[in-house]
């Protein structure tokens, strides 16, 4: 049995190691943890916006893919457990709009093509499991690096002054795997309405 907020939530490898490391011994729910890294990265981008020092960043985006990262590791009330995916999503796309804007007005371009390239991802997560009952490919989501990855990959393309190079080479490499593999999934094995699991129907219709 597919978890399915823990596939939506769409953590790398760094993210689930902290869960594993620290969120088990932390006895907070999960979805406090997320709004713990959350929170105060909209606080210094709102405040601090672009003038923030690339040390400052660096402690702002340790703490945010820390604490989000910790919340991996516990499952939570079954109640409120669907709000994790979209806080986490939230978190990864503000990370990545913010180190665009610390590197100035020429990276928001770069930027919106990366985001374009992982709402496609994030869209065949779900979508793949509803209709075709499987997930991407285990090298798709590896190249992909989880919302922690991403975070941290695009810190460190901002200290490394390689932006907007590198946000532009990302979405490129990401945006052609995941369209590609996505593509190959569907004309191999078509669309399957056995697959579709109770409620999808009208999940489908709202969406």
């Amino acid at each position: 049995m597919i978890d399915r907020v823990a596939l939506f939530r769409d953590d790398g490898p760094l993210a689930r190691a902290l869960g594993s490391a620290v969120g088990r011994a932390v006895a907070v729910p999960p979805v406090l943890l997320v709004l713990a890294g959350l929170l105060p990265l909209l606080a210094v981008v709102v405040i601090g916006g672009s003038d923030v020092s690339h040390p400052a960043a660096a402690a702002v985006l340790a703490w945010t893919v820390l604490t989000v990262g910790a919340s991996s590791g516990r499952r939570g009330a079954e109640k409120i457990r669907w709000a994790q995916p979209p806080l986490v999503r939230a978190t990864e796309y503000a990370a990545l709009i913010w180190i665009a804007a610390l590197e100035g007005p020429d990276a928001f371009p770069a930027a919106f093509a990366l985001l374009a390239a992982l709402t496609f991802r994030h869209y065949d997560l779900n979508y793949r499991l509803v209709h075709l009952g499987t997930t991407p490919a285990p090298w798709v989501s590896a190249l992909a690096g989880g919302w922690d990855g991403r975070v941290v990959a695009g810190f460190v393309l901002l200290a490394a002054g390689a932006l907007p190079a590198g946000f532009f080479i990302a979405a490129a490499v990401l945006g052609v795997a995941f369209v590609s593999e996505a593509a190959a999934a569907w004309l191999i094995h078509g669309r399957d309405p056995v697959a579709l699991g109770p409620g999808d129907e009208d999940e489908e219709d709202e969406a």
